[in-house]
């Protein structure tokens, strides 16, 4: 384990180098960042302008730039926001509870929902529950995210009127954008536990469990869902990671105050303090998710463990 965990702490350094460089590069290629700080209109002297390239560190290196950005950016400090004018850090320490919440309560929604839907469809194979759990789960997982959204938005807020559009408040807040990113995640989930438990109940333990007379509810929930539900909640754990990313697209519909609405907005203002502070700290949360998912798949599946060796 405590190999597993030092290579795994070497690795996410090492993507986190990568994507440091990757961002950074990107910054460079889109033109002298002394124009990002110049308003429509302005104009600079050449004495100013070489000035601000000097307090930017434009006339050393571009290694040295990036050495002196990654120090930087290791102690919190992204620069200031040029739309915010604040530091970029404090901006997004502001936003990213809105956003663990929501991806937070849906993931769990996500999984309880997948779980319960498959294991409905599978007991009910062939019937008209089945086909309508299938057809929930084809939707969820053929759509994208921004359609279901809109479709959730038109039915319940609009049509019927009895949830809010946007923002975050009490919990009616919550349930359009958390029931779109559940749904997105849930369906999956849904058609793993439905074959892996298709798969249990046709094999033969499961017959002499039927032979012997025990009963049905008995057999899906004390031998049968056990063991089918090794491998869905295995995908559960790797989920995880990918909730985080998919708020970026809920949070702009439902004009959510997290750092996926922050990103977009950064984005269009050509904020690029901030777009490289949000992409350190998404990725950082996504590779921790990963080692956390990488985990608690060894403590699900019994058949696998992560040794020293």
């Amino acid at each position: 384990m405590a190999r597993f965990l030092i290579r795994r702490v070497f690795y996410m350094a090492a993507v986190m180098v990568g994507i440091s460089m990757i961002v950074f590069g990107l910054s460079r290629l889109t033109g002298d960042p002394r124009l990002l700080y110049m308003t429509q209109g302005t104009r600079w002297s050449q004495e100013v302008w070489d000035a601000r390239g000097r307090e930017l560190g434009l006339d050393k290196p571009m290694v040295v730039q990036y050495l002196v950005w990654a120090g930087n950016a290791i102690q919190g400090d992204f620069g200031d926001s040029l739309w915010h004018k604040r530091n970029s850090l404090r901006i997004i320490i502001e936003k990213l509870p809105a956003t663990l919440q929501l991806s937070g309560i849906s993931y769990l929604m996500a999984v309880a929902l997948g779980v319960i839907l498959g294991t409905i469809s599978a007991v009910t194979r062939g019937t008209l529950v089945d086909i309508a759990v299938r057809s929930f789960a084809l939707i969820g997982q053929a759509a994208p995210p921004f359609w279901l959204a809109l479709i959730l938005i038109f039915f319940f807020a609009v049509y019927l009127d009895i949830l809010p559009t946007s923002r975050r408040g009490d919990w009616t807040h919550f349930v359009l954008p958390a029931t779109t990113l559940a749904w997105l995640g849930s369906a999956g989930l849904a058609r793993l536990t439905r074959s892996s438990l298709l798969e249990v109940l046709d094999s033969e333990y499961i017959k002499l469990a039927r032979a012997k007379g025990v009963s049905t509810n008995k057999v899906i929930l004390k031998h049968a869902l056990k063991n089918a539900l090794i491998a869905p909640l295995t995908v559960a754990a790797i989920l995880l990671a990918s909730f985080l990313s998919g708020t970026v697209v809920v949070e702009t519909v439902f004009a959510w105050p997290g750092l996926g609405r922050l990103a977009v907005d950064a984005t269009k203002n050509n904020d690029f303090p901030l777009i490289t502070g949000i992409t350190v700290i998404f990725a950082g949360l996504f590779l921790i998710s990963s080692l956390l998912a990488d985990l608690l798949y060894a403590y699900i599946d019994p058949r696998i463990r992560i040794y020293d060796s």
